[in-house]
Protein backbone atom coordinates (compact mmCIF):
# COMPACT_ATOMS: atom_id res chain seq x y z
CA UNK A 1 0.00 0.00 0.00
CA UNK A 2 1.29 3.46 -0.91
CA UNK A 3 2.51 5.54 2.04
CA UNK A 4 0.29 8.52 1.18
CA UNK A 5 -2.73 6.21 0.93
CA UNK A 6 -1.89 4.66 4.32
CA UNK A 7 -1.70 8.10 5.93
CA UNK A 8 -5.03 9.02 4.31
CA UNK A 9 -6.65 5.88 5.74
CA UNK A 10 -5.15 6.74 9.12
CA UNK A 11 -6.89 10.14 9.07
CA UNK A 12 -10.16 8.94 7.55
CA UNK A 13 -10.62 5.84 9.71
CA UNK A 14 -9.20 7.03 13.04
CA UNK A 15 -9.39 10.79 13.37
CA UNK A 16 -12.55 11.64 11.41
CA UNK A 17 -14.96 9.24 13.17
CA UNK A 18 -13.76 10.41 16.59
CA UNK A 19 -14.29 14.01 15.52
CA UNK A 20 -17.67 13.23 13.97
CA UNK A 21 -18.89 11.52 17.12
CA UNK A 22 -17.79 14.40 19.32
CA UNK A 23 -19.46 16.90 16.97
CA UNK A 24 -22.72 14.93 17.14
CA UNK A 25 -22.62 15.24 20.94
CA UNK A 26 -21.94 18.97 20.80
CA UNK A 27 -24.78 19.57 18.35
CA UNK A 28 -27.22 17.14 20.06
CA UNK A 29 -27.84 15.47 16.73
CA UNK A 30 -28.50 12.02 18.18
CA UNK A 31 -28.95 10.10 21.42
CA UNK A 32 -27.04 7.71 23.65
CA UNK A 33 -29.52 5.00 22.71
CA UNK A 34 -28.75 5.36 19.01
CA UNK A 35 -25.02 5.23 19.74
CA UNK A 36 -25.57 2.05 21.77
CA UNK A 37 -27.29 0.57 18.71
CA UNK A 38 -24.28 1.48 16.56
CA UNK A 39 -21.97 -0.25 19.06
CA UNK A 40 -24.17 -3.35 18.99
CA UNK A 41 -24.18 -3.36 15.16
CA UNK A 42 -20.42 -3.06 15.15
CA UNK A 43 -19.90 -6.00 17.52
CA UNK A 44 -22.62 -8.37 16.35
CA UNK A 45 -22.41 -7.83 12.58
CA UNK A 46 -19.24 -6.10 11.39
CA UNK A 47 -16.72 -7.47 13.90
CA UNK A 48 -18.17 -10.97 13.54
CA UNK A 49 -17.81 -10.85 9.73
CA UNK A 50 -14.27 -9.48 9.98
CA UNK A 51 -13.33 -12.24 12.44
CA UNK A 52 -14.83 -14.93 10.21
CA UNK A 53 -13.21 -13.69 7.00
CA UNK A 54 -9.77 -12.93 8.43
CA UNK A 55 -9.44 -16.29 10.17
CA UNK A 56 -10.81 -18.17 7.18
CA UNK A 57 -7.81 -16.96 5.19
CA UNK A 58 -5.27 -17.53 7.97
CA UNK A 59 -2.67 -20.26 7.59
CA UNK A 60 -2.55 -22.15 10.85
CA UNK A 61 0.80 -22.21 12.63
CA UNK A 62 1.64 -23.54 16.08
CA UNK A 63 3.64 -20.37 16.82
CA UNK A 64 0.44 -18.33 16.51
CA UNK A 65 -0.86 -19.95 19.68
CA UNK A 66 1.43 -17.59 21.58
CA UNK A 67 -0.49 -14.54 20.39
CA UNK A 68 -3.49 -14.98 22.75
CA UNK A 69 -1.00 -15.44 25.61
CA UNK A 70 0.79 -12.23 24.62
CA UNK A 71 -2.60 -10.49 24.45
CA UNK A 72 -3.34 -11.44 28.05
CA UNK A 73 0.14 -10.27 29.04
CA UNK A 74 -0.47 -6.92 27.34
CA UNK A 75 -3.32 -6.39 29.83
CA UNK A 76 -1.93 -7.99 32.98
CA UNK A 77 1.51 -6.33 32.86
CA UNK A 78 0.29 -2.71 32.85
CA UNK A 79 -2.57 -3.62 35.18
CA UNK A 80 -0.17 -5.07 37.74
CA UNK A 81 2.19 -2.09 37.49
CA UNK A 82 -0.72 0.31 37.99
CA UNK A 83 -1.96 -1.75 40.95
CA UNK A 84 1.44 -1.50 42.64
CA UNK A 85 1.31 2.28 42.25
CA UNK A 86 -2.39 2.95 42.83
CA UNK A 87 -2.28 2.65 46.64
CA UNK A 88 0.41 5.32 46.87
CA UNK A 89 -1.18 7.52 44.22
CA UNK A 90 -4.79 7.64 45.46
CA UNK A 91 -6.53 7.39 48.82
CA UNK A 92 -9.97 6.65 47.39
CA UNK A 93 -10.66 3.08 46.28
CA UNK A 94 -12.89 4.50 43.52
CA UNK A 95 -9.89 6.36 42.12
CA UNK A 96 -7.58 3.36 42.51
CA UNK A 97 -9.90 1.00 40.63
CA UNK A 98 -10.42 3.43 37.75
CA UNK A 99 -6.67 4.01 37.42
CA UNK A 100 -5.98 0.26 37.23
CA UNK A 101 -8.69 -0.21 34.60
CA UNK A 102 -7.18 2.52 32.42
CA UNK A 103 -3.83 0.74 32.54
CA UNK A 104 -5.10 -2.81 32.02
CA UNK A 105 -7.57 -2.37 29.15
CA UNK A 106 -5.92 -1.38 25.86
CA UNK A 107 -7.51 -0.45 22.55
CA UNK A 108 -5.89 -3.34 20.68
CA UNK A 109 -9.01 -4.35 18.79
CA UNK A 110 -10.07 -1.10 17.12
CA UNK A 111 -7.18 1.38 17.03
CA UNK A 112 -4.60 -1.42 17.19
CA UNK A 113 -6.29 -3.48 14.48
CA UNK A 114 -6.51 -0.50 12.14
CA UNK A 115 -2.92 0.54 12.86
CA UNK A 116 -1.42 -2.83 11.95
CA UNK A 117 -3.78 -3.22 8.96
CA UNK A 118 -2.37 0.01 7.51
CA UNK A 119 1.13 -1.41 7.97
CA UNK A 120 0.85 -5.09 7.01
CA UNK A 121 -2.59 -5.61 5.52
CA UNK A 122 -5.29 -8.18 6.19
CA UNK A 123 -2.98 -10.78 7.72
CA UNK A 124 -2.08 -8.38 10.53
CA UNK A 125 -5.77 -7.87 11.27
CA UNK A 126 -6.10 -11.64 11.69
CA UNK A 127 -3.13 -11.58 14.09
CA UNK A 128 -4.94 -8.83 15.99
CA UNK A 129 -7.99 -11.03 16.38
CA UNK A 130 -5.81 -13.81 17.74
CA UNK A 131 -4.03 -11.52 20.19
CA UNK A 132 -7.34 -10.13 21.44
CA UNK A 133 -9.08 -13.52 21.49
CA UNK A 134 -9.29 -13.59 25.29
CA UNK A 135 -9.91 -9.86 25.75
CA UNK A 136 -13.49 -10.48 26.93
CA UNK A 137 -12.17 -13.07 29.37
CA UNK A 138 -9.83 -10.44 30.84
CA UNK A 139 -12.69 -7.91 30.98
CA UNK A 140 -15.28 -10.19 32.54
CA UNK A 141 -13.13 -12.55 34.61
CA UNK A 142 -10.54 -10.04 35.87
CA UNK A 143 -11.56 -6.41 35.40
CA UNK A 144 -15.25 -6.67 36.31
CA UNK A 145 -14.61 -8.47 39.63
CA UNK A 146 -11.69 -6.13 40.35
CA UNK A 147 -13.85 -3.05 39.71
CA UNK A 148 -16.63 -4.44 41.87
CA UNK A 149 -14.10 -5.20 44.62
CA UNK A 150 -12.87 -1.61 44.71
CA UNK A 151 -16.42 -0.29 44.77
CA UNK A 152 -17.43 -2.59 47.62
CA UNK A 153 -14.23 -1.75 49.47
CA UNK A 154 -15.09 1.93 49.22
CA UNK A 155 -18.50 1.15 50.74
CA UNK A 156 -16.93 -0.83 53.63
CA UNK A 157 -18.95 -3.95 53.00
CA UNK A 158 -21.22 -5.73 50.56
CA UNK A 159 -21.09 -8.94 48.58
CA UNK A 160 -19.85 -9.69 45.10
CA UNK A 161 -22.53 -10.76 42.63
CA UNK A 162 -21.33 -11.27 39.05
CA UNK A 163 -23.87 -12.71 36.54
CA UNK A 164 -21.28 -14.95 34.91
CA UNK A 165 -23.66 -16.85 32.63
CA UNK A 166 -25.19 -13.73 31.11
CA UNK A 167 -21.79 -12.07 30.80
CA UNK A 168 -20.16 -14.97 29.00
CA UNK A 169 -23.13 -16.20 26.95
CA UNK A 170 -24.59 -13.26 25.05
CA UNK A 171 -24.62 -11.92 21.52
CA UNK A 172 -21.52 -9.81 22.16
CA UNK A 173 -19.59 -13.08 22.08
CA UNK A 174 -20.52 -13.69 18.42
CA UNK A 175 -17.12 -12.47 17.15
CA UNK A 176 -15.51 -15.31 19.11
CA UNK A 177 -17.93 -17.80 17.52
CA UNK A 178 -17.08 -16.34 14.11
CA UNK A 179 -13.38 -16.62 14.89
CA UNK A 180 -13.72 -20.32 15.73
CA UNK A 181 -15.80 -20.89 12.59
CA UNK A 182 -13.19 -19.17 10.43
CA UNK A 183 -10.43 -21.28 11.96
CA UNK A 184 -12.52 -24.40 11.34
CA UNK A 185 -13.06 -23.56 7.67
CA UNK A 186 -9.36 -22.86 7.26
CA UNK A 187 -8.40 -26.06 9.05
CA UNK A 188 -10.72 -28.11 6.85
CA UNK A 189 -9.02 -26.71 3.77
CA UNK A 190 -12.14 -25.00 2.42
CA UNK A 191 -11.01 -22.22 0.10
CA UNK A 192 -12.19 -18.71 0.91
CA UNK A 193 -14.02 -17.07 -2.03
CA UNK A 194 -11.74 -14.47 -3.69
CA UNK A 195 -14.47 -11.82 -3.48
CA UNK A 196 -14.01 -11.71 0.30
CA UNK A 197 -10.55 -10.25 -0.18
CA UNK A 198 -12.13 -7.44 -2.20
CA UNK A 199 -14.83 -6.55 0.32
CA UNK A 200 -12.67 -6.96 3.44
CA UNK A 201 -11.18 -3.43 3.36
CA UNK A 202 -14.67 -1.92 2.97
CA UNK A 203 -15.90 -3.87 6.00
CA UNK A 204 -12.88 -2.71 7.97
CA UNK A 205 -13.63 0.94 7.19
CA UNK A 206 -17.26 0.46 8.24
CA UNK A 207 -16.06 -1.26 11.40
CA UNK A 208 -13.75 1.64 12.21
CA UNK A 209 -16.49 4.24 11.89
CA UNK A 210 -19.13 2.26 13.79
CA UNK A 211 -16.62 1.63 16.60
CA UNK A 212 -15.11 5.10 16.89
CA UNK A 213 -18.10 7.41 16.33
CA UNK A 214 -19.65 6.24 19.65
CA UNK A 215 -16.24 6.76 21.31
CA UNK A 216 -16.11 10.34 20.07
CA UNK A 217 -19.71 10.81 21.16
CA UNK A 218 -18.83 9.74 24.72
CA UNK A 219 -16.03 12.29 25.13
CA UNK A 220 -16.64 14.78 27.92
CA UNK A 221 -13.91 17.33 28.52
CA UNK A 222 -15.50 18.91 31.60
CA UNK A 223 -14.74 17.21 34.92
CA UNK A 224 -11.90 15.08 33.58
CA UNK A 225 -9.64 18.11 33.01
CA UNK A 226 -8.37 18.03 36.59
CA UNK A 227 -7.10 14.48 36.08
CA UNK A 228 -5.02 15.10 32.96
CA UNK A 229 -1.76 15.28 34.92
CA UNK A 230 -2.65 12.04 36.72
CA UNK A 231 -2.35 10.16 33.43
CA UNK A 232 1.29 11.07 32.82
CA UNK A 233 2.74 8.16 34.80
CA UNK A 234 0.78 5.79 32.57
CA UNK A 235 2.86 6.90 29.58
CA UNK A 236 5.97 4.79 30.42
CA UNK A 237 3.76 1.89 31.51
CA UNK A 238 1.64 1.83 28.34
CA UNK A 239 4.12 3.05 25.73
CA UNK A 240 7.52 1.79 26.95
CA UNK A 241 7.55 -1.01 29.55
CA UNK A 242 4.61 -3.08 28.28
CA UNK A 243 5.48 -2.91 24.55
CA UNK A 244 9.13 -3.80 25.16
CA UNK A 245 8.15 -6.73 27.39
CA UNK A 246 5.63 -8.08 24.86
CA UNK A 247 8.00 -7.55 21.93
CA UNK A 248 10.78 -9.43 23.74
CA UNK A 249 8.37 -12.26 24.51
CA UNK A 250 7.19 -12.34 20.87
CA UNK A 251 10.77 -12.48 19.58
CA UNK A 252 11.54 -15.34 21.97
CA UNK A 253 8.41 -17.41 21.25
CA UNK A 254 7.45 -16.58 17.64
CA UNK A 255 10.37 -14.98 15.83
CA UNK A 256 8.47 -13.82 12.73
CA UNK A 257 9.13 -10.15 11.90
CA UNK A 258 5.56 -9.25 10.89
CA UNK A 259 3.97 -11.05 13.83
CA UNK A 260 6.52 -9.67 16.31
CA UNK A 261 6.02 -6.12 15.01
CA UNK A 262 2.25 -6.55 15.10
CA UNK A 263 2.48 -7.61 18.75
CA UNK A 264 4.67 -4.58 19.47
CA UNK A 265 2.18 -2.13 17.94
CA UNK A 266 -0.81 -3.76 19.65
CA UNK A 267 0.96 -3.70 23.02
CA UNK A 268 1.60 0.03 22.51
CA UNK A 269 -2.07 0.99 22.16
CA UNK A 270 -3.76 3.47 24.53
CA UNK A 271 -6.52 2.69 27.05
CA UNK A 272 -9.76 1.31 25.63
CA UNK A 273 -13.14 2.95 25.99
CA UNK A 274 -14.07 -0.27 27.84
CA UNK A 275 -12.07 1.06 30.78
CA UNK A 276 -14.46 4.03 30.94
CA UNK A 277 -17.55 1.85 30.55
CA UNK A 278 -16.37 -0.62 33.20
CA UNK A 279 -15.65 2.24 35.62
CA UNK A 280 -19.12 3.66 34.94
CA UNK A 281 -20.89 0.33 35.42
CA UNK A 282 -19.21 -0.22 38.79
CA UNK A 283 -19.51 3.37 40.05
CA UNK A 284 -15.78 4.10 40.06
CA UNK A 285 -14.23 7.46 39.16
CA UNK A 286 -15.16 7.68 35.47
CA UNK A 287 -13.22 10.93 34.98
CA UNK A 288 -9.84 9.27 35.66
CA UNK A 289 -10.53 6.54 33.10
CA UNK A 290 -11.85 9.09 30.58
CA UNK A 291 -8.86 11.44 31.05
CA UNK A 292 -6.47 8.50 30.57
CA UNK A 293 -8.35 7.41 27.46
CA UNK A 294 -8.29 10.88 25.89
CA UNK A 295 -4.70 11.93 26.69
CA UNK A 296 -3.06 8.61 25.82
CA UNK A 297 -5.16 8.14 22.67
CA UNK A 298 -4.10 11.57 21.39
CA UNK A 299 -0.48 10.80 22.27
CA UNK A 300 -0.65 7.46 20.48
CA UNK A 301 -2.17 8.94 17.32
CA UNK A 302 0.11 11.96 17.17
CA UNK A 303 3.44 10.57 18.45
CA UNK A 304 3.63 6.85 19.28
CA UNK A 305 2.06 5.33 16.17
CA UNK A 306 3.86 7.62 13.67
CA UNK A 307 7.18 6.72 15.33
CA UNK A 308 6.39 3.00 15.24
CA UNK A 309 5.15 3.25 11.66
CA UNK A 310 8.25 4.90 10.27
CA UNK A 311 10.66 2.81 12.36
CA UNK A 312 9.08 -0.54 11.48
CA UNK A 313 8.24 0.23 7.83
CA UNK A 314 11.49 1.93 6.84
Amino acid sequence: MDLKLELLYFAVDLLLPLTAGYYCRRKNWTSDRFMDQIVSFNIVIITSLLSLFSFWGLKLDAALLWLPVLGIGASLIPGLLAYLRSGRKYISELDQGSYILAAALSNMGTIGGLSVFFMYGEIAYAYTQLMTMFFNVVVFAVCFPMAQYYYLKSQSGGSLHIPWLSLLLNRNQLPIVALVLGLGLSGLGIARPPVIGDIFPALLHIGAWTALIPVGFSLNFGEMKKYYSDTLDLIPIKFVITPLAIYAAAKATIGDAVIDNTALVLASTPPAINSVLTAKIHNLNVDIAMASFVILTVLFLVVVYPVLFFCLMS
